[in-house]
Formats: structure tokens, C-alpha cells, sequence
């Protein structure tokens, strides 16, 4: 989805009084989720499957377009009905899912080309100092999968078609198979429009963006994947990650329509990734030991917001003044919440949002919170979802 951007509104000036800090963007210690005396149950294995560019009225609230996303998965779990996207376009609700860094004005662009990010951060929630824009963070701000990697948990990343036109995303080849696409620093991104062959975006996952994941070749690879290992590493609780992030190529995440292979894209395409893949997670040892999978989208049509994400620009946030570029953020998109613990049919109309996702993460794995995560207006999942 693409928004006219206000380039003459830029958070360019006062800011001398900021304190700013360089190094590491230190995330905040977690706290319990521990709302009215709730408790996280025990799950083990999580996985996210992001999908493109569909407010909750269009995708939900039309059961007779996705009938499998709208009415079997539901009725199988919990469906989160006010879980909001943070901004527009694409590239800043990947990269808040996994950093808790907020929009700037060049991520709110799907950044066609990555430009590197100062190394300076802003207190209290280590955002990134960035009046002009740009795409590449710096390594000393770390992601949920650096924190993974710190407490010893298993993580991967599956992005469906990475690596078929290797010149084009510039992957690796590893034993796994291609891993780690993505543009050079100062590079043109060349995977913004789809091809025949390979109909991967980078700008679809939040991990490429840093320089802590993709920093390292070898780290990177092991971290960052095509969709082909998927099966394999469901085959035993042993093999599969602890946080698995799974994200569709530009066809069947819905964000084509149709789709240059001829296929119809939007939301028929996106139920049939669903029901050809999440039957495979669930049937899965590790999913039905402590599972939990999480089904959202990046964006929705609207600008709104929730969670004391608010228009403006502020010490703690001096980089963009409108991080849904039209408004405080990127509208309600919903959530489908999947796991053992959760009560088949279960409904909450909680307010929650990208950074709740994170936040929810960090607590099922003891990890502080980064970036907006961290803010205290922000919930993590409750017991309105752990219904089990």
C-alpha cells in the first residue's frame, strides 16, 4: 500500500535539548504479564505469519472472501478484534514487530533504497535518532532474534520464494538452501516488484533492516531462510525454533492482486497459504506441546491507532510526525491467536498492537522489552487470549 508522504513535515529542528545517547539501544526489563493476577501459560514454540495490506473490515468482517481466515481459524482460537498496525507502508510495522523501533520517514517508504541509520539513540525507549530517514540500523540496536540468540532460544525467519533469482536479493547459498537476501547498504532495492520466478520482498521482513542480524553473513544465514526448510524443521519438537517467523511471497500474502504468475492474489490466495500451512504447524509436536501461532497484517486501510500511539513529535520520538504518515498509525487490522491455551472461539476486544506482539513474545521468553515494547500504555496478550 502506498501513501502520498508529507516530506515538508519533518522533525528537523529544536531538537538541541534532546538527550541522546550512543551504543546500544538497551531494551527495558520485561515485566510479568501479570494483569489481574494472569499468568503466561507455558508455551515453548511460537510462530508469526505476517500477511499484506488488509484492514479487519475487509478481511474479517468478510468471512465470504477468506472463509478460512475469517471463520475456521477463529473458530479454532482467539480473534483479537482491535489489533492495530503502527503506521504505513509496509516496512515499518515488519520492522516495529521485531526492534519495537517506530516509523521514520523513509521506513514509512519501504525504503527503496537502504540508507544507513545514525548510531545515536534516544532515551527512554532507545529509538533510533533519525530526522532524515533511512533503513539500515545500526548494529549496537539489537532485535528480538539478537535477544533470542543471547538467551540461548532457537529462532528462524521462512520467506517463501527468497532466493529463486539469487541476482536479484543477492542470498547466500547455504545447506538449508538460499538465506540472508537482502540489498547492500546505499543499494537499490530490487525486490519491490514481483517477478515470475521469485515474488519474495525484502521489505516484508523486519530482521533485513539490521545491521545486528545481517552484520554477520554466517549469523545471518543461519537465521534467515527461504520457506523450503519449513517442513523439515516441523518434523520434531527438537528440530523446530523456539520463535519461527513465517512470511508468504507478494502473491500469497494477498498484497498482489492479481498476481504476476497469473494467480488471483488478495485474500483467496492468502486462505490458501493458511490452510496448506497452519494445519502443518498444528499437527506438529512442538505446536501441540506449548504452541502458540499468531496470524496478522502489516497495514490496514485507515490511520488510526491505539495505545497511546499519538501524532506529533516528542523528545522520545523525534524522527517522524505522523507515524501512519496520514495520522497516528496504520488502522486496525486484527489478530488470530492459535495455540493449546487458548479456548476455541475465543474473542477479545482488548486493545493491542504491533509492539504488544513483541512484547508478548519477550515475556513468553523472559526477555526485556525493546524499543516501544517498553512503553508502558503497551499490553502484552492476557488472559482475554490465554483462554485454555
Amino acid at each position: 500500500m502506498r501513501f502520498a508522504l508529507p516530506w515538508g513535515r519533518l522533525a528537523v529542528g529544536g531538537m538541541a535539548a534532546v538527550a541522546l545517547t550512543v551504543g546500544m539501544a538497551q531494551g527495558v526489563a520485561a515485566q510479568p504479564a501479570a494483569r489481574q493476577g494472569f499468568r503466561l501459560p507455558d508455551i515453548r514454540h511460537v510462530w508469526v505469519i505476517d500477511l499484506e495490506n488488509e484492514g479487519y473490515v475487509q478481511s474479517f468482517g468478510d468471512p465470504a472472501a477468506d472463509p478460512y481466515l475469517a471463520r475456521t481459524l477463529p473458530g479454532e482460537g482467539a480473534l483479537l478484534t482491535n489489533y492495530f498496525a503502527i503506521g504505513h507502508n509496509s516496512a515499518d510495522n515488519y520492522i516495529a514487530q521485531v526492534s519495537g523501533q517506530a516509523p521514520n520517514i523513509l521506513t514509512q517508504e519501504d525504503c527503496p533504497v537502504w540508507v544507513p541509520l545514525p548510531d545515536v539513540t534516544v532515551p527512554p525507549y532507545g529509538q533510533v535518532l533519525a530526522p532524515q530517514g533511512g533503513c539500515v540500523y545500526p548494529k549496537s540496536v539489537p532485535t528480538l532474534g539478537n535477544q533470542l540468540s543471547a538467551a540461548g532460544d532457537s529462532r528462524k525467519a521462512y520467506l517463501e520464494d527468497m532466493g529463486n533469482d539469487p541476482a536479484r536479493d543477492r542470498t547466500v547459498a547455504t545447506a538449508q538452501g538460499p538465506a540472508c537476501g537482502h540489498p547492500a547498504t546505499w543499494g537499490t532495492d530490487h525486490t519491490e516488484n514481483a517477478t515470475k520466478t521469485d515474488q519474495y520482498a525484502t521489505r516484508h521482513e523486519g530482521f533485513m533492516f539490521f545491521e545486528s542480524v545481517t552484520g554477520s553473513v554466517a549469523y545471518c544465514a543461519a537465521h534467515i531462510l527461504s520457506l523450503r526448510p519449513l517442513p523439515s524443521d516441523l518434523s520434531a519438537a527438537a528440530k523446530t525454533p523456539a520463535f519461527s517467523l513465517i512470511i508468504p511471497n507478494m502473491c500469497d500474502d494477498g498484497h498482489d492482486v492479481p498476481c504476476v504468475t497469473g494467480q488471483p492474489g488478495g485474500l483467496p490466495q492468502i486462505d490458501k497459504f493458511l490452510a496448506q500451512w497452519v494445519p502443518a504447524i498444528m499437527a506438529s509436536a512442538a505446536y501441540k506441546h506449548g504452541g502458540l501461532i499468531l496470524i496478522t497484517f502489516d497495514e490496514g486501510a485507515t490511520d488510526a491507532a491505539c495505545c497511546g500511539e499519538v501524532s506529533g513529535v516528542s523528545s522520545s520520538h523525534p524522527s517522524t510526525l505522523l507515524p501512519g504518515i496520514g495520522g497516528p498509525g496504520g488502522g486496525d487490522v486484527g489478530l488470530v491467536a492459535l495455540s493449546p491455551f487458548i479456548k476455541p472461539g475465543t474473542v477479545s476486544a482488548v486493545d493491542y498492537n504491533q509492539y504488544s506482539l513483541l512484547r508478548t513474545v519477550e515475556d513468553i521468553f523472559g526477555l526485556p522489552h525493546l524499543g516501544d515494547a517498553a512503553m508502558p500504555q503497551v499490553k502484552s496478550f492476557g488472559a482475554d487470549v490465554f483462554t485454555g
